[in-house]
């Protein structure tokens, strides 16, 4: 009863630009932790073997230490890895694949499918069949060979490729690699696992793509798995079974912002969140300056408690009530331009927008306490 985990677009080296690097680093640091975890996975759920679908490294570039770790983070399980190029990191003439051997770091117990020839792993019940990517893009199928090449009897059967499927994944796959959407048929496989697209996503009963096991991005698309995988005989049906490996939770936001209370239910929102979220807010509407300062507040406040938290503020405008004018005592020359900062701000200007923000907030510091049932207490 063969049992072995699929997975796939580790991406290890994977670099972050648009997140600040106090964000950005853990960020990275997660996709190895997602392997150790996937480590843990193997052993408790009783695989024989880890396969992996391509771009296990983001980059034929990554440092020897990030080469190193990598290694260093699948010590946690001994039973055989098999890892395959994919688009990020193909097996070129020189590649890092190369230099990982000459570095001496890959130990017997892992696989690297470097070649597009039979793989036996006779412990774990598998003959694999790899289609490595020896360049970024290829227009040829690189797992027409499957069709024709003999297996071991009583072995499954197992397909390894990274690419695209013809006709299924034409939108927003990572490469152009093709692959015939029948091609387990075709080629008589017990199961074909698939990296490139970072969801897990079934084509037909054989053919899985596992997606990537640390979400990186913000679409909602059945990231952060691996796949256990268990096939109980040659020509069986296999059993597919998702797996939680993935630390960090993307999502994305769009709140309207009208009055205090739309305010009241962000604020709820965001005080749910957890230091694994990653969080992308686009705010639209208009306040008065108590719920606008209430936002503020709660934005800092997430901001330093979350993983990652990135606002858009563009719709969102700052309309001082008179009451909360005449609060501020900004009257004589700064009360007139306060009135033009609104004015200006209401137009549509950031400039202004942000002037006006910041010129109530230092008035606010200035002015007197408000009493109990004045406009800062209504709102």
């Amino acid at each position: 009863m063969p049992i072995f985990l699929h997975t796939a677009d580790w991406q290890i080296g994977r670099q972050y630009p648009a997140f600040e690097p106090d964000n950005a680093v853990p960020m990275a640091a997660a996709r190895l932790e997602a392997v150790h975890r996937l480590a843990q996975l193997a052993a408790t759920e009783g695989a024989q073997a880890v396969l992996v679908a391509g771009d296990v490294f983001d980059a034929q570039t990554v440092s020897d230490k990030t080469v190193r770790q990598l290694f260093q983070a699948m010590a946690g399980w001994a039973g055989p890895w098999v890892l395959l190029p994919g688009n990020h990191d193909a097996a070129l003439a020189e590649s890092v694949w190369s230099r990982a051997q000459r570095l001496g770091v890959v130990p017997p117990n892992v696989h690297l499918a470097l070649k597009p020839e039979v793989l036996l792993l006779p412990e774990a019940g598998l003959a694999l069949l790899p289609a490595p990517l020896t360049q970024r893009h290829t227009h040829n199928d690189l797992t027409t060979w499957f069709d024709t090449v003999d297996t071991p009897p009583g072995l499954l059967r197992v397909g390894l490729a990274h690419g695209s499927i013809t006709g299924i994944l034409a939108e927003d796959i990572d490469s152009a690699n093709p692959i015939a959407p029948d091609r387990a048929t075709r080629a008589r496989l017990d199961y074909l696992a698939l990296g490139d697209w970072h969801g897990a996503r079934q084509i037909d009963a054989r053919t899985w793509y596992s997606g990537t096991p640390e979400p990186d991005r913000f679409r909602n698309n059945e990231a952060g798995l691996a796949l256990r995988v268990q096939i109980d005989g040659p020509g069986e049906r296999p059993v597919v079974t998702p797996l939680s490996v993935g630390q960090l939770r993307w999502q994305q936001w769009e709140a309207g912002l009208h009055q205090a209370g739309d305010v009241a239910l962000l604020v709820e929102r965001l005080q749910a969140m957890s230091p694994a979220d990653v969080l992308d807010i686009t705010l639209q509407g208009e306040l008065d300056l108590a719920a606008h300062q209430r936002l503020d507040a709660a934005l800092a406040e997430a901001e330093a408690r979350l993983r990652s938290l990135r606002v858009d503020r563009h719709g969102l405008r700052l309309r001082p009530t008179d009451a909360d004018l005449a609060a501020l005592h900004a009257d004589g020359y700064v009360g007139e331009v306060v009135a033009e900062l609104r004015d200006d701000a209401e137009a549509g200007s950031d400039v202004a927008r942000e002037a006006l923000v910041q010129l109530t907030a230092l008035l606010a510091e200035l002015a007197p306490e408000t009493p109990a049932g004045g406009s800062h207490a209504a709102a």
